[in-house]
């Protein structure tokens, strides 16, 4: 059992598990209904996304510096009780079920969820 870091709409690997989106917003033009079967998310978790200034200054980030400062923004957002908590919980999931988490980004090394990913480690969790 692990956490599988993904990208959303990405089709689902065998053994993926739930999939969690840790997105401001659910996907536009995509009903309802259709997320878990068009391969976004089975369960929205808004929490463990940045917050939506961070979103905006993260996506127009454009040198090294800019995505440092928008990292350890989000770092502070996610050590906050509530977002700690959920991700001490994910991180002693994984040990029990296959869960998978992800963000729209193309590219994961200017996505948060590499972040997640590390403040998971940080916690115990097993990171496929």
């Amino acid at each position: 059992m692990a956490i599988r870091i993904v990208r959303l709409g990405s089709p689902r690997v065998q053994g993926e598990g739930l999939r969690l989106g840790t997105v401001r917003r659910p996907p536009r033009g995509v009903p309802k209904a259709d997320f878990a079967r068009r391969d976004f998310y089975d369960v929205w978790l808004p929490l463990l996304s940045p917050e939506p200034e961070l979103v905006k200054t993260w996506l127009q980030a454009e040198d090294d510096a800019s995505l440092s400062r928008c990292r350890r923004h989000f770092i502070a957002q996610m050590n906050k009780p509530d977002a700690a908590r959920l991700l001490d919980l994910l991180a002693a999931l994984s040990h029990q079920t296959a869960l998978s988490l992800g963000c729209y980004c193309v590219d994961p090394a200017r996505c948060h969820r590499t972040v997640l990913r590390d403040l998971l480690i940080e916690r115990g969790a097993i990171i496929e």
